[in-house]
């Protein structure tokens, strides 16, 4: 009976009072979990790398899913749609790395070859000599700041070891490519089983609701990312096909880097148009205004037409959380986490409106 009604916090205070009386045994204690703490976080630096194959490949099946989903409800089985999703993603790559890097690459070698030549053309141009002398100067003490500088050995010995880099960077990517290949078919064919068992980790009477919740997320992700790659690619047929008719060069490589920037959602295109517009500025002043036009009434045909249809499934997020997550997403992983920022930030908000709210709005 004396146990029955003994005082419930009794043990932990005399558990307390025991570590007060023991201090080293204290001290002892809290050092072993600082280097617990030190040494977690050095193996996750030391995996780090294994880590972003994993979120890329899970990501990648994730927006696959829902192709190979559309095809299950047509009949097909789930092993035949997996081979001809990705079979047609290997056909896309095989055209891409056969029509497009051949030309990105020449083209790139004629840029770099065609800038002593372009800095000469400067001053012959028409905006140039319509300067007063003062600009004149300013202008020509640039020039020569870059004409020195291309001409410089350090220059060209950081140029070597860049390509250097450059040639251990493909390696790296290609091993890396295959890696998160493999990944990306194990999570495609075993995402079902996978969801199934992170349900059954919760309650029975909160699977289902789990289960909903999962699927509108796992959906959101799907259709945020294959809604930015697809705009992205509009956005370089239009760069290209708007290149070759109003007459700018490097058509195939002005492509390439614009659907790598229009991957940042909202204020991609518009910083596109800037970069491109400047850049064509230096071929004519009159391509470049005749580009900027024709360049901005897509982008209003891609927010008004476009983006709606491919985006239709994509949760609304607001245009400064946007900001914030591309911001944040490009400074922790560059361009891969710009493009994962943004369905992340769609499953937080989903989540913030559809659980958080509702459950503040019940509290009277």
């Amino acid at each position: 009976m004396a146990i029955e009604n003994a005082d419930p916090s009794a043990a932990p205070r005399s558990r307390f009072l025991t570590a007060i009386e023991h201090p080293l045994a204290l001290s002892f204690a809290g050092a072993l979990g600082v280097l617990g703490a030190l040494v977690l976080a050095s193996a996750v630096g030391q995996i780090s790398t294994i880590l972003v194959y994993i979120v890329l490949a899970m990501f990648v099946a994730l927006a696959l899913d829902p192709i190979v989903t559309r095809l299950q409800r047509h009949g097909m089985k789930r092993g035949a749609g997996i081979a001809i999703v990705f079979g047609g993603f290997a056909l896309v790559m095989v055209a891409f790395a056969i029509f497009v890097v051949p030309p990105v690459i020449g083209q790139v070698i004629a840029l770099v070859e065609s800038v002593p030549e372009a800095l000469k053309s400067v001053k012959q141009s028409d905006w140039y000599l319509g300067l007063d002398a003062h600009a004149q100067a300013g202008i020509d003490s640039g020039l020569a700041q870059i004409a020195d500088t291309a001409v410089d050995p350090n220059t060209l010995l950081a140029i070597g070891g860049g390509v250097l880099q450059v040639g251990m960077g493909f390696a790296s990517f290609v091993s890396a490519a295959f890696i998160v290949v493999a990944l990306t078919l194990y999570f495609l064919a075993s995402l079902t089983s996978i969801k199934g068992a992170f349900y059954a980790l919760a309650p029975a009477r909160n699977r289902e609701r789990l289960a909903y919740f999962t699927e509108r997320i796992t959906g959101s992700i799907g259709a945020s990312l294959i809604g930015s790659v697809t705009l992205s690619a509009f956005n370089a047929a239009a760069v290209f096909v708007l290149h070759l008719t109003i007459g700018l060069p490097f058509p195939a490589l002005m492509a390439v880097i614009a659907f790598v920037i229009t991957l940042i959602p909202l204020f991609g295109s518009v910083i596109f148009l800037i970069f491109a517009s400047v850049i064509a500025l230096f071929t004519s002043p009159v391509q470049a205004l005749i580009f900027a036009v024709l360049y901005l009434v897509y982008i209003q045909i891609e927010s008004y037409i476009l983006s709606p249809r491919v985006m239709n499934r994509a949760i609304a997020i607001p245009a400064a959380l946007v900001l914030i997550g591309a911001l944040a997403g490009g400074a922790l992983m560059g361009v891969l986490g710009v493009l994962v920022a943004l369905p992340v930030i769609a499953s937080i908000l989903l989540v913030v409106r559809e659980v958080v709210v509702p459950r503040q709005d019940r509290k009277t």
